[in-house]
């Protein structure tokens, strides 16, 4: 073929490659954090969905939670990290990095330069170019990871395993090409339990030794130490390409070598371990399908639904039969059976967790059972699991995910067992923190309250309880058991005895009843838990009915939801003392007192559909997602929260939401996309098609689901589990006449006793 038709066909374009959703992920989404001022608080995770170690670059100094901030510009390793928040620190953690030149082991003077521009970081793959000459790439498994670093010709080549913080052993077998150790570091790793490592690199070492990081003295040509801060380094030839593979255990150094065979043996590089990676997060990300928004909304979606498929993270391993078991974070001895840990549920029950139930209920199922093992193990429901309990934040919210699994058909636990564990929670105070057990709980029994100041947080507290002994109410009510249910019945309305009815909000009070002087529903503290009573207000996920009543009927409670983006964003630090970050975010937000970057708000915008007025909930879902999300450093309003923040968007971007965990029920909002196609885990698919859907075209016009008029404002777990196809017309003007029956409201415990 030749002359003009050659030279016409050569100017076609080639038809581009349709992207895959993994590489619509920027694990830099959120980083750019600081004490001051969260936008994320996340660091460049390199990990498999709900993986047991993750792996990420580290700026910060050991023992700093801001472990990765975008605008560092230098990097002192690579880290084996678990941590779930800048707050919370990490814990069995080890580093590695390489250092080109003389042999410099600790953490300041080993950090190299490094430029965003030269920096490359996705779920399945990290890379980084050093201004030294180095680059440095990760690929991940799920208790382990390969790496690959090119060092500079003619100039030594070095590798330094850090210890971090406490306490590290090493073990250096040259023959081997390899390190083995443990470590033991950060907050809630028992003393007893410790991460065992192996690491096994490609290329021959040319000398070693170990060190330690408190005066990063060096014992050259020393193969074993252990101690607090004790690492290694091991010398290569001048401009080798040297790779890694690394896997960890919890159980014991014999299962880290079956792991790191189990996951890494049948890779010959990093780069293939890289493209399994790839293939397992496109095959987990896929099974939501986006249509028809830009390429800068798929890049929000995904990245979003890639954090949200971090928590909680497997804490067992897999033994020489296939068979799954783990040393437990709770009593230090080992089980069969599976283990999850790395979530606070004061964050993650309200849409984490109802939006894993959804895509992975097998897992969801195992993790409720495994609730329950960890009562055994330690005595308490789990409420802030790190990896063992640390009772951080408020409430007993384990009592949320047992209901909610029983409500949507996941039966895999023992009911009475469940409430067993529940009353104990619900009545005793646990020695870690004030959610393991309840805090105040004896006035709360007899007073119907908590009271301030007697108890920190206690109007807070008091909403929590309330909402949480509902869902012990209808665990109980749902499998039969009268007893509980009727313990637990008495007290879940007590959101009423903190509801003033002169301000027309929740407020503190004193154990004599007296409500609590100079009130400012803007002053943050005191009786409420980071936020203030606007923010508190609304955290009545069960009975928002019974709100609305307290609050004078439906104009009422619109006028008050509507008063939270009219108000001014002015705030008072309260008993902070100063203002803490989540004030700064918020008045960032600029939406009056709408403080979305913490969670006790971020339900709100949806309960217009409990008041007749869902077009408002449409409009101001769809001004969240716009203006406080995107998928570059700064992409979240404030902090993350273990999947919490991302889940919120990932549901609300689907069109619902789960105001009230612990009922089959999802709230419906306004769909971010035209088309999202959900493939559940049996293979069937539920649609939400929103037609004409635009930035402008916000409001549903009407709906159809499976091809009946739907105007109820909410769907049912089994109406999705099923599979089907919710059609939905979308125009810029609100339908004022669809979802405004009564019969069309969701859940609410008043209403449903009538």
């Amino acid at each position: 073929m030749t002359g003009p038709l050659l030279a016409f066909l050569f100017c076609i374009p080639a038809l581009a490659a349709e992207k895959q959703p993994a590489e619509y992920v920027n694990t830099l989404q959120g980083t750019n954090s600081k004490y001051e001022l969260t936008r994320g608080n996340t660091y460049p995770t390199t990990a498999l969905p709900f993986g047991m170690n993750t792996w990420t670059p580290q700026t910060g100094e050991n023992g700093n939670g801001w472990k990765y901030q975008y605008e560092k510009d230098t990097i002192r390793g690579f880290q084996q990290a678990h941590q779930c928040s800048s707050w919370t620190n990490d814990y069995a953690v080890f580093s590695l990095m390489p250092v080109t030149g003389p042999l410099v082991v600790g953490e300041n003077d080993r950090q190299a330069k490094f430029s965003h521009d030269h920096e490359e970081a996705h779920p399945y793959h990290y890379q980084v170019d050093l201004e030294n000459g180095i680059r440095a790439e990760i690929a991940p498994t799920e208790r382990g990871a390969y790496l690959r670093f090119r060092f500079p010709k003619d100039s030594p080549a070095h590798v330094i395993l850090d210890g971090y913080t406490k306490f590290s052993a090493v073990k250096i077998l040259p023959e081997e090409h390899k390190i083995i150790g443990r470590v033991n570091n950060g907050r809630g790793l028992r003393d007893d339990v410790f991460s065992n490592f192996v690491i096994v690199f490609d290329q021959p070492f040319s000398s070693w030794g170990t060190w330690e990081n408190q005066n990063n003295t060096i014992q050259k040509d020393q193969l074993e130490a252990d101690g607090k801060g004790v690492g290694a380094f091991v010398t290569f030839e001048p401009g080798v390409v040297v790779q890694a593979k690394v896997a960890s255990s919890y159980v014991d150094s014999e299962q880290a070598e079956r792991t790191l065979k189990q996951e890494l043996g049948a890779f010959q590089s990093v780069d293939e371990a890289s493209a399994a990676a790839k293939k397992i997060w496109n095959d987990h990300l896929s099974r939501i399908k986006m249509e028809g928004g830009s390429e800068d909304d798929l890049a929000t979606f995904y990245s979003c639904f890639f954090r949200a498929s971090l928590f909680s993270r497997k804490f067992y391993e897999i033994n020489a039969e296939g068979k799954a078991y783990y040393r437990s974070p709770y009593d230090g001895k080992l089980h069969d059976g599976k283990m999850f840990t790395d979530t606070g549920f004061w964050d993650t029950f309200r849409a984490q967790f109802p939006l894993s139930i959804v895509m992975h209920p097998t897992m969801q199922g195992e993790y409720v059972h495994a609730l329950l093992d960890a009562y055994d193990q330690c005595g308490w429901l789990p409420s802030w699991s790190f990896p063992s309990e640390r009772g951080g934040m408020i409430g007993n919210h384990a009592i949320s995910l047992l209901a909610d699994a029983w409500a949507k058909g996941i039966h895999t636990f023992d009911p009475k067992k469940a409430l067993e564990a529940y009353h104990h929670e619900a009545t005793q105070k646990g020695p870690w923190g004030p959610s393991n057990g309840r805090d105040g709980g004896k006035y709360y029994d007899s007073l119907g309250y908590v009271p301030y100041p007697e108890v920190r947080e206690a109007t807070a507290k008091t909403l929590e309880y309330a909402y949480d002994d509902f869902c012990g109410y209808h665990l109980a009510e749902m499998s039969g058991q009268i007893e509980q249910a009727e313990f637990f019945a008495k007290s879940m309305y007590n959101f009423k005895n903190v509801f003033d009815p002169e301000t027309e909000f929740m407020r503190g009070r004193d154990a004599d009843g007296k409500w609590n002087d100079n009130f400012d529903p803007t002053e943050w503290g005191g009786p409420f838990t980071e936020g203030c009573a606007w923010h508190w207000v609304w955290s009545v996920f069960h009975d928002v009915d019974g709100l609305i009543e307290l609050l004078g009927g439906d104009e009422k409670f619109v006028q008050k939801l509507d008063g939270v983006f009219t108000a001014t964003n002015e705030f008072k630090v309260g008993t902070y003392g100063g203002p803490i970050h989540e004030m700064t975010e918020m008045k960032m937000a600029n939406m009056g007192q709408y403080a979305h970057g913490n969670q006790p708000i971020q339900h709100m915008t949806y309960l217009y559909d409990y008041a007749g007025q869902p077009w408002k909930t449409q409009q101001h879902v769809r001004e969240v997602m716009a203006k406080l999300y995107n998928a570059t450093e700064n992409g979240y309003p404030g902090d993350e929260d273990q999947g919490q923040t991302s889940s919120w968007y990932v549901l609300s971007a689907l069109g619902f939401y789960a105001v009230c965990p612990g009922t089959d029920q999802y709230v419906i909002g306004s769909p971010a996309f035209e088309k999202a196609t959900i493939t559940l885990e049996d293979g069937k698919t539920f649609t939400v098609h929103a037609k004409n859907n635009s930035p402008q075209n916000v409001y549903i016009q009407s709906a159809k689901l499976n091809g009946e008029t739907w105007t109820k404002n909410f769907i049912r777990y089994a109406d999705l589990m099923k599979g089907g196809v919710l059609e939905l017309e979308m125009g810029p003007t609100p339908n004022k006449q669809r979802g405004v029956a009564k019969s069309d409201r969701p859940f609410s415990l008043s209403a449903s006793k009538e």
